[in-house]
């Protein structure tokens, strides 16, 4: 069957990518979408729209029976179902085959043997899939620490706990449990032998019904956060050519176990030694799929659509090879506080463009991140002859990206790829446990005190209000030496401020909350000056551009302004300020104790008994707030006694929201400790 009409079960960046392909393909595409996505890309690149009313993902992306209906609506003839949401549902496959559309996956069947780890364990060992044993956790002993438990039904982290002392195996059990049940449906949960610094490197597969299978190379998945990946490459570095046999001989072994087609991931752990073994078949496209079609020269996208027509692969054996790929998944999260998710206003988007480079995104400047979906802003691929090559290609893309908005994780990735563990092919799953904190040190290779000197000189000739009667209004290009009129000073009642005295201009830095005072004077020359800064010269400021030598080397700023909040892009890394006010106002304070939302969601449980008056102890979990697929613990700051609570179960909350108030007992030194965000969906 030709397909010529196809909705894609999903939004966001995947939904655009496929969009993509359909449009060279001559397919008219269909999106679905929440309330919370009726402006999103993916809406505004489909040829049609059907509307899935509400917002949370359990009322619209994960209700099968509207997407199947919003399919007939729009006269679609086929559905693709990216990944996520239900890309991996039997039950869904077989409700759009059911409707007799040309389901743009594997068979039905595949997906139900792949669908429990434990079932597609045993399938793997009678195919011959080298395999962990598995451990009964109701007889782990010493010597079978640490453990892994991991839900049977789950992927991308959720349902997943190490366990190092037998004493907490009952607990995490029950903890693993509940987060898989709460997630997947399904609570059941399996143990096996935890493999320290082990690499995740993984087989994209490619089958059509034709009794053809590929094997496309390997990707290294091996940089990761709770679990979910956040750099991957192909080839994966390191591997001797006969352990790259097997893995490809695995994976092939592991498709035809279940009669695959059409793109399928097999992933596995290689342990320190280089031992393989199997972890799971993920039956649908890859979020990495991008460095696999850059590193071969295909269109995975376009060859599912083939398959899913029943044609043939194009030969029997697939194209070679050529150079190294990477890619970096930009999130709108702070790394440096617990990987919590940003939300907010994304005000500019621009990632440079060139040879090697490609940019997978669901987003445009102006577009806002809201709280119901994955935090993903976007995938920055780069293409190279060497693995180096790519590195360094993809940190300068990154370095030189323009992201106005919420907080993410660029620098990480930035400072990741130059890291030289990463650089040597050094990583396991473990790297951001070793290196977390020195890769969000503050000041690493940063200078924020001279890109707050630029944000200060842009807004200086902004005016009118400080420069009056100046060359510098806005939009008039460059202020540079010149002899205008003395420009006149402004009065503010009893105030008189003069601009050719020192003017001061307060910033906090975001989102380590650092404060910087910029003292500058603008004298008869017309052309503002820093005051206090030896070393450092201006050569031109515009509202959006500022050029300073500092210490005999210029240096170039771009600087958009956006309210209070200010942008300011250097050429080797990205500042964000909030400007502050010159007095501080009293109505800004909180109470001693007050427990803040850290981003807006929805207030899902409290603490068993937590009412006004009960006491508490430091580090008690409080409050949890669920937010962007990911549940937050509220911890109690110190110990004392809850002398108010604003939050009940299902309450929305905005950022900044007062949940509660706790007074301090003086008596009590307890600590608190980090919070742990845990993944929900």
């Amino acid at each position: 069957m030709t397909i010529t009409t196809l909705l894609v079960a999903n939004r966001g960046e995947i939904a655009c990518r496929i969009f993509r392909t359909c449009r060279g393909l001559g397919i008219t595409t269909v999106a679905v979408y929440s309330d919370a996505d009726a402006d999103a890309l993916h809406v505004r690149e489909a040829d049609l729209a059907v509307r899935l009313p509400g917002a949370a993902p359990a009322d619209t992306y994960l209700r099968g029976d509207l997407v199947v209906a919003a399919a007939r609506a729009a006269g679609a003839d086929a559905v693709h179902p990216g990944y996520g949401f239900l890309s991996e549902n039997a039950a869904f496959a077989a409700a759009v085959q059911d409707a007799g559309l040309v389901w743009v996956g594997p068979p039905v069947k595949a997906i139900e043997l792949m669908a429990s780890k434990t079932r597609a364990k045993e399938l793997m060992a009678g195919a011959g899939v080298p395999l962990l044993a598995p451990v009964d956790p109701a007889t782990a002993g010493e010597v079978d620490l640490p453990l892994l438990l991991k839900a049977a039904a789950g992927g991308g982290g959720r349902g997943m706990r190490i366990v190092r002392e037998l004493d907490a195996l009952p607990g995490e059990l029950l903890a693993a449990a509940a987060e898989a049940a709460s997630a997947f449906g399904d609570g059941e949960v399996f143990a096996e032998p935890y493999v320290e610094r082990g690499r995740h490197v993984e087989v994209q597969v490619m089958a059509d019904a034709h009794d053809t299978v590929w094997a496309l190379g390997t990707r290294d998945c091996s940089l990761q956060r709770r679990h979910q990946k956040v750099i991957e490459e192909a080839p994966a570095p390191g591997l001797d050519d006969a352990l790259r046999t097997r893995l490809h001989e695995a994976a092939v072994a592991a498709a035809r176990a279940v009669g695959y087609r059409g793109a399928g991931t097999v992933e596995f752990l290689v342990s320190a030694e280089g031992r393989p073994y199997f972890l799971e078949m993920n039956t649908r496209l890859q979020v990495e799929h991008p460095v696999t079609e850059a590193v071969f020269g295909l269109d995975l996208v376009a060859l599912q659509l083939r398959v899913a027509e029943g044609e043939p692969l194009p030969s029997p054996e697939p194209p070679q090879p050529s150079g190294h790929a990477m890619e970096a998944r930009l999130y709108a999260e702070d790394p440096a506080r617990d990987w919590q998710p940003q939300t907010g206003a994304l005000l500019t988007l621009e990632v440079p463009e060139g040879p090697g480079l490609r940019l997978d995104t669901g987003y445009t400047g102006g577009d806002t991140i809201g709280v119901h979906y994955d935090p993903m802003i976007a995938k920055v691929i780069a293409h190279a002859p060497t693995r180096t090559e790519a590195v360094r290609l993809l940190a300068r893309a990154l370095e030189r990206a323009r992201i106005h908005g919420p907080v993410t994780n660029r620098d990480l990735l930035v400072r990741s790829l130059r890291h030289p563990d990463f650089a040597a092919a050094r990583m396991d799953t473990g790297f951001y446990d070793r290196h977390l904190a020195d890769l969000t040190a503050l000041g690493a290779g940063r200078d924020p005190a001279t890109a707050a000197l630029a944000a200060t000189l842009a807004e200086a000739v902004r005016g009118p209000e400080v420069v009056r009667g100046a060359e510098a209004v806005r939009g008039a290009g460059a202020v540079r030496p010149t002899r205008p009129a003395a420009p006149a000073p402004a009065r503010f009642g009893a105030w008189r401020n003069v601009p050719s005295q020192p003017q001061r201009k307060r910033y906090r830095s975001e989102p380590d909350g650092t404060e910087h005072e910029v003292a500058y004077r603008t004298p008869r020359t017309g052309v503002p000056e820093p005051h206090e800064t030896p070393g450092t010269r201006v050569l031109t400021a515009t509202p959006d551009h500022v050029t300073l030598e500092v210490d005999g080397v210029t240096r170039h700023f771009t600087v958009t302004a956006y309210a209070d909040r200010v942008h300011v892009d250097a050429t080797d890394a990205s500042y964000t300020f909030t400007a502050l006010p010159r007095f501080t106002d009293p109505a800004t304070h909180t109470a001693p104790g007050s427990l803040l939302a850290p981003m807006p969601g929805t207030v899902v449980r409290l603490a068993e008994g937590l009412a006004a008056g009960a006491t508490v102890e430091a580090g008690q979990p409080l409050i949890w707030l669920e937010a962007m697929k990911m549940e937050h613990r509220i911890l109690a700051p110190a110990s004392g006694t809850l002398t108010a609570l604003h939050a009940a179960p299902g309450h929305q909350v905005e950022v900044g929201a007062l949940l509660a108030v706790v007074q301090e007992d003086p008596a009590a030194t307890t600590p608190v400790p980090v919070p742990v965000p845990e993944e929900t969906a």
